[in-house]
């Protein structure tokens, strides 16, 4: 593979949903994980959600999906949710997250969002530490999940 200063960031396009796929397995360790390449196509055409892909030697190597979450405690000062962010196990300490966080900090610095909040399974402690070391405060919030198997009917 070529340095890493050759990697590409972009938007990622349905041609990438298998590749987006085989990350997401590497992230989560399920079989169940389904890209499909219509789902990306219709992210791709709305303007509050980016799915970023890092590309190198026409791989994509990395991705993270970036949500712009309309709010109304600063006027209408948005903020910004980062979910699924992985760089392939043989990729990783190259670089090539830290360029991809940056290019979504640098996006929501656009956009004017007052935060980006993103959660990492506790089991991950790696991540934490490439989080906190991105300026990331691990110990400002406490994160709360509820999966759709656990939801109450009404």
């Amino acid at each position: 593979m070529p340095g890493t200063s050759a990697c590409v960031l972009r938007p990622a396009v349905a041609a990438d949903a298998a590749q987006i796929a085989a990350l997401y397995l590497q992230l989560t360790g399920n079989p169940a994980v389904k890209v499909l390449p219509e789902r990306i196509s219709a992210l791709h055409a709305r303007d509050d959600v980016v799915l970023w892909v890092a590309e190198l030697a026409g791989e994509v190597c990395a991705t993270a999906l970036q949500v712009i979450c309309a709010d109304v405690m600063f006027g209408s000062q948005p903020f910004a949710l980062i979910e699924n962010f992985v760089v392939a196990e043989s990729l990783r300490g190259q670089g090539i997250g830290r360029r991809l966080l940056a290019a979504i900090e640098r996006d929501c610095a656009a956009r004017q969002c007052s935060k980006i909040m993103l959660l990492s399974a506790q089991q991950r402690p790696a991540a934490h530490r490439f989080y906190e070391r991105a300026g990331y405060a691990g110990d400002a919030k406490r994160g709360f999940v509820k999966y759709r198997r656990q939801f109450t009917a009404s």
